[in-house]
């Protein structure tokens, strides 16, 4: 998933997109997706993080912003790998009905997998809902720095997902303290970074699989779909599991950290 959150997007700057507003930010994001620039979504989101240092000297603030990073880069290669699906499967992913990848259904469904949503939805157009949902969505200033998302008037996911005002300008904001008590929330600097290795697996994965498109080894959207799936599955199952390893942990794997 741009390393540093892509102060650059580009061509197009994140300082050239207004966000001073919140409607101007919700505006930014979908101008991300319509410009073909979804690896700026990830510094439309704001995670406040504790102002604590790790072990090894890392705070969390830089290990949310690693996790950005490779989140950035790991949504520019997708945006990359759906425009060759695009160009080479057009009637595959204009069909609604594909009988195309109707045969990778049943095998899909073993791995938890859907292929033909797979296929279509995540390679043909994994950005589009953002552009498509835009007009139902508006955003209520609340005058104190926070802002109201709303889906047709009503507060979007019975009102937590909200906007703040920060430095840098609107963004969406991840409610942390409401959510921090989850036991899936990253808490130590190797749980944050076990998320990053994460993105960088799903980058790498479609890295490979780009590379079986060029090499004209994907001969159909049903093969599209199945292949990506199982080259992105196998990786976030691996790095799911040594998380969840960790978060079973009693503390032994946590680094401490200090304030």
């Amino acid at each position: 998933m741009c390393t540093a959150f892509l102060a650059v997007l580009g061509g197009c700057s994140n300082d050239a997109l207004d966000t001073s507003t919140p409607t101007k930010a919700l505006d930014a994001i979908a101008e991300m997706v319509t410009s073909g620039h979804p690896e700026g979504l990830p510094q439309m989101i704001e995670i406040k993080a504790r102002d604590v240092t790790f072990d090894d000297g890392v705070t969390e603030a830089s290990a949310i912003s690693d996790v950005k990073g490779k989140a950035s880069d790991m949504l520019a290669q997708l945006w990359r790998v759906s425009t060759k699906i695009k160009a080479r499967f057009p009637k595959e992913l204009a069909d609604e009905g594909s009988k195309a990848v109707d045969a990778g259904v049943e095998k899909a469904r073993e791995f938890g997998f859907d292929y033909r949503w797979l296929a279509k939805q995540v390679l043909g157009d994994p950005f589009g809902f953002l552009a498509q949902q835009r007009t139902r969505v508006t955003a209520e200033d609340m005058g104190d720095g926070t802002a109201a998302i709303l889906i047709d008037d009503e507060p979007a996911f019975g009102g937590l997902l909200t906007m703040v005002e920060t430095p840098e300008g609107w963004r969406i904001n991840v409610p942390v303290e409401a959510i921090r008590s989850n036991e899936y929330w990253p808490d130590t600097r190797h749980e944050w970074a076990v998320i990053a290795s994460m993105m960088l697996g799903i980058e790498n994965s479609l890295n490979d699989f780009e590379s079986e498109i060029d090499n004209g080894k994907i001969r159909s959207l049903r093969e599209a779909g199945e292949r990506v799936g199982r080259l992105v599955g196998e990786s976030v199952v691996v790095q799911s599991v040594i998380y969840a390893m960790m978060k079973r942990d009693d503390g032994a794997t946590k680094t401490p950290a200090t304030p």
